[in-house]
């Protein structure tokens, strides 16, 4: 059984402007000022912090003055394709002719600038090759690209490894030195950066004052790099938040690609009440599934088009492609649990870092099937796939109080032998191993992550925002509760608990579980909720009479009509 946890009020100073509703969800995620919630432009960290910024700037001055052909080289997830997006769109408005883009195929050559990607670069002819959300443990790929006289700027998110590559310019917040203070930009954070201090250094040398030059408004890009901050999951700081409130905006107003209006036509979502969670939920997963089943490419010039035609053909052949993904993951997802049923049968305890293997698993997905993984039991999860007869890529998550990628990095250190290469974040890192070594591993892993956590840990705390007042379960509260975010990583939607009792129960869509509530102090007062994916071996349960839930509010449309509705996110009968 998970434990629940109120999150604690701060003291604030929010004015009177504020509702007490939001005072109270505000100061639980430490903020205490009307000024956190300011999410005007002018108040964006300045890029000037950025280490290596101006050998950059200088190496795109000189390609733009020479008209060099520059050659982009992407990732295959959201934040890679729009990153991709957002610098080939800058780049061109800046006055660049020559630039085209470059993806990897995850199953051909695998993540970053690899040696393989610069041989298939050279088709190209590129004078520099610029790295979005990649780059940062690429040593061999760009000590490759030099080589052949291609200069090589990288910019990345991603944590640095100790070495990094001989690059001709390295900008990432989070290598060592750099002062920028925003460290959880996105890798279309960190271009988006770049870009606006090279409009900056062209402003100054008087650019844009020569006839046919006109000073772009790189504001217009922030639809795409809401969508790619959101997707990745960096936490949604002070400065990320501006970031993605502001291109909500955008989007909501109508003034978007039309490959992001398209992508919400498919998922039937309406553009003018399109929230963060859209953003992660609805949008992300659909630009993921070209870079999981096939090739990011269709993603990134799905972003990048004008013509409304080829958006929708690109945006249906995306939404096919999640379809497809899905089914893919729930046949992972059953053949996992199955395993993990039998191991629960046959062992005394499960591992507490539990590490999957099936041969027939597809290794675009395993990252969401670790995921899944890990929520359900709650523990560290990897997921692995056959790349080829020896060969086993995996996909980490972790949960709070490990940190994966450092997990990975003690079981390289005392078993040498054993990982292939493996990077990644505190939550989220990717490996290879070799076949023969997958038993050895599974052993060491465990034993990292045993050293690291604790029984208690392995216990999931879901944290709430306490209980709402019968009065206060309203449209109003739900729209109010909508428009207050941007919602994300380290900065959650609100969420509420309560005991309500059960007026009726039933399935919806085979595994939704629809419920009508009665709040347990006021019984006529009748209220509409839904569980998705519920444990059909629990629920519906007609012995129970009442239930512990925790919900976020929300709006429900059906045929025209709206009613406020408790979206479940767990729930624990009470007979």
């Amino acid at each position: 059984m998970s434990k629940i946890h109120v999150r604690a009020n701060q003291p604030h100073r929010f004015s009177n402007a504020l509702s007490p509703l939001l005072q109270r969800i505000f100061s639980a995620r430490h903020l205490t000022t009307d000024e956190e919630l300011d999410y005007r432009l002018q108040n964006l960290q300045a890029p000037a912090s950025l280490k290596g910024l101006d050998d950059a700037l200088d190496l795109f001055v000189q390609a733009l003055k020479q008209q060099q052909r520059v050659l982009i080289v992407g990732d295959f997830d959201a934040d890679g394709a729009t990153s991709c997006a957002v610098s080939i769109l800058g780049l061109k408005a800046l006055g660049f002719k020559q630039v085209d883009f470059l993806v990897p195929n995850r199953f051909e050559y695998g993540y970053g600038l690899t040696s393989e990607i610069v041989e298939q670069a050279r088709s190209h002819r590129p004078d520099l090759i610029v790295t979005v959300d990649n780059g940062i443990a690429s040593i061999e790929g760009v000590a490759y690209a030099r080589s052949l006289g291609i200069k090589v700027i990288v910019t990345d998110h991603h944590l640095a490894p100790e070495q990094l590559p001989e690059a001709d310019a390295i900008v990432n917040p989070n290598q060592e030195g750099c002062l920028f203070p925003s460290k959880n930009l996105a890798g279309v954070g960190v271009i988006f950066y770049v870009l606006l201090a090279l409009r900056t250094r062209l402003r100054e040398a008087g650019w844009f004052e020569q006839p046919n030059r006109s000073e772009p408004n790189l504001a217009e890009l922030l639809d795409l790099v809401a969508l790619g901050t959101v997707a990745d999951v960096v936490p949604l700081d002070y400065n990320n938040r501006i970031l993605v409130q502001q291109g909500l905006q955008r989007i909501r107003s109508g003034r978007t690609r039309v490959g992001i209006s398209a992508l919400l036509q498919v998922a039937g979502k309406s553009q003018q009440r399109l929230t963060s969670q859209d953003l992660g939920f609805i949008l992300g997963p659909r630009l993921n599934a070209a870079g999981r089943l096939d090739d990011m490419t269709v993603g990134i010039n799905c972003l990048l088009t004008e013509d409304v035609n080829i958006a929708r053909e690109l945006a249906s052949e995306l939404d096919s492609l999640n379809r497809e993904r899905r089914a893919i993951e729930a046949s992972m997802q059953r053949e996992a649990l199955k395993f993990l049923d039998e191991m629960s049968l046959e062992a005394t305890e499960l591992p507490w870092g539990l590490s999957l293997f099936n041969s027939t698993w597809h290794q675009g997905v395993v990252g969401i099937l670790a995921s899944r993984i890990k929520d359900k039991y709650h523990r560290p999860v990897i997921a692995f796939a056959e790349v080829d007869n020896n060969t086993l890529k995996g996909s980490a998550r972790s949960i709070p109080g490990l940190h994966i990628r450092d997990a990975l990095d003690e079981v390289a250190t005392r078993h040498p032998e054993i990982l292939q290469k493996f990077g990644g974040h505190a939550m989220a890192a990717g490996l290879s191993i070799t076949k023969e070594h997958f038993t050895a591993f599974c052993q060491y892993f465990d034993q990292v992550v045993r050293e690291h956590l604790s029984e208690n840990d392995l216990q999931q705390i879901i944290e709430t925002d306490g209980e709402l007042l019968p009065d206060e379960i309203t449209m109003e509260s739900a729209r109010i509760l909508e428009t207050a975010g941007p919602w994300g990583q380290h900065f959650p939607e609100p969420s509420f608990q309560g005991v309500f009792k059960i007026i009726r129960q039933r399935l919806v869509g085979e595994k939704h579980l629809k419920l009508t509530l009665a709040h347990k102090d006021h019984p006529n007062h009748l209220l509409d909720g839904i569980a998705f994916n519920i444990d059909l071996a629990q629920w519906p349960n007609e012995a129970l009479s009442e239930v512990l839930v925790v919900y976020q509010l929300g709006v429900n449309e059906y045929q025209g009509l709206e009613n406020v509705q408790l979206v479940i996110r767990y729930l624990d009968g009470i007979a």
